[in-house]
């Protein structure tokens, strides 16, 4: 079962006045995407997506260039889609991903305000 992806609202314009802190769902949010990404090899699994040409990547092939196994890459793709960077696609036994649009742009822009 997939967790829905994570989503800011960034539409009020700055998250919280200077000075001010945000409430604690939007930090909440802010803190799982950015969790997501504080993991070296999850930067390279989300870089390597958003840089295919077909726009999507098997898992099958993400494995190779990060050396680690099919469980392995599957648990960290698994917190990409929990953060809502990425979506997944079952084809038979293989999972496809794909690059969300927006939410690690929501997420700096609500962070940075």
């Amino acid at each position: 079962m997939n967790a829905p992806p994570v989503t800011i609202d960034t539409s009020a314009g700055s998250c919280c006045a200077p000075g001010q802190a945000m409430d604690d769902g939007t930090a909440h949010d802010l803190a799982k995407v950015f969790k997501a990404l504080g993991d070296p090899t999850r930067v390279k699994l989300l870089s390597m997506i958003v840089g295919s040409s077909a726009g999507e990547m098997c898992v099958c092939d993400l494995t190779d260039p990060v050396g680690l196994s099919q469980p392995t890459v599957s648990h960290h793709m698994k917190l990409l889609v929990e953060a809502g960077l990425v979506t997944r696609e079952q084809r038979g036994k293989w999972a496809y991903y794909q690059p969300t649009t927006g939410t690690l742009a929501d997420a700096a822009k609500a962070l940075l305000g």
